[in-house]
């Protein structure tokens, strides 16, 4: 059967996404291992289908590289909201996507008809062992441990998936071997996502990301949110601020308060037709 996707990316981070108002398709777990490869599939960090939902204009569903379900993907959701304005299933610049982490809300900036800039309220920046997991005795802010071979500091934060912050140089660090180590750690019952980050200026961030279940990202926008939310914890960013977070597949802008807000671009790569 033939299944029409369209390929999107913000800021690098590339997913397939297929329009299920119709049906979800079966097996997406290995639907997403063999799409995205890069050299044997279309490519991409995973899989995202857009489905009807009863508490939201749509329900986005997440899939990694590597075939697991994620909770939340930043940049994913704003092309989700992209495609349901420029379809014409949902015309309108305030959206709401059910995500596994809550509904989150959409404020799109179309121009021309086009959305190429979206605003996600991402929710409140969690630092409570329980919510990522981690296997620490209260909230890990700057915390001294030894990971991945080595001595670091960390800071945990949920941003409705798991994220373990390192203000260590992104260019310095061997991220193919000290990623998995990071990610596949015993604190992390769960595993977790790996942000190494380097203050380059007031309210300016450079950042790495590597991503549960896919490897090196172009870009994470629940990561960036993450590595924002310790900078404000660390003392090294403002709270309440615009803080520009600059990674390998372009910029990112979050704004760290009572919720945490991301904004960036959305774009679409092509379109096609795949067997399923």
């Amino acid at each position: 059967m033939l299944k029409k996707f369209v390929k999107m990316q913000g800021a690098g981070n590339d997913y397939i996404y297929f329009d299920c108002f119709g049906g979800e398709p079966e097996g997406a777990s290995a639907l997403a291992v063999r799409l995205s490869d890069r050299h044997k599939g279309i490519g991409g960090d995973g899989v995202v289908l857009i489905c009807p939902s009863a508490v939201a204009d749509a329900k986005m569903r997440m899939f990694n590289a590597d075939g697991s379900e994620g909770r939340m993907c930043g940049n994913a959701v704003r092309c989700v909201g992209k495609y349901l304005y420029e379809s014409g299933i949902c015309r309108r610049e305030e959206l709401s996507v059910e995500t596994l982490s809550g509904v989150r809300r959409l404020r799109l900036f179309p121009e021309g008809g086009k959305v190429e800039r979206v605003r996600v309220d991402m929710g409140r920046a969690d630092f409570s062992p329980e919510s990522l997991p981690v296997l620490l005795e209260g909230e890990a802010v700057g915390r001294p441990v030894r990971i991945a071979g080595g001595e670091h500091r960390i800071t945990c934060v949920s941003m409705g998936n798991p994220h373990c912050v390192l203000f260590e140089d992104p260019a310095a660090v061997d991220l193919e071997r000290v990623g998995p180590l990071i990610e596949c750690d015993p604190l992390f019952p769960e595993r977790v996502n790996a942000e190494f980050v380097r203050v380059i200026g007031k309210n300016a961030l450079e950042m790495r990301v590597w991503e549960r279940g896919s490897g090196e990202t172009m870009a994470c926008g629940t990561g960036a949110c993450a590595a924002a939310a310790a900078a404000v914890a660390c003392g090294l960013c403002d709270r309440g601020a615009d803080i520009l977070v600059r990674l390998r597949g372009g910029d990112l802008v979050v704004n760290v308060g009572d919720t945490v807000f991301l904004t960036g671009g959305a774009e679409t790569v092509f379109t096609g037709e795949v067997e399923l």
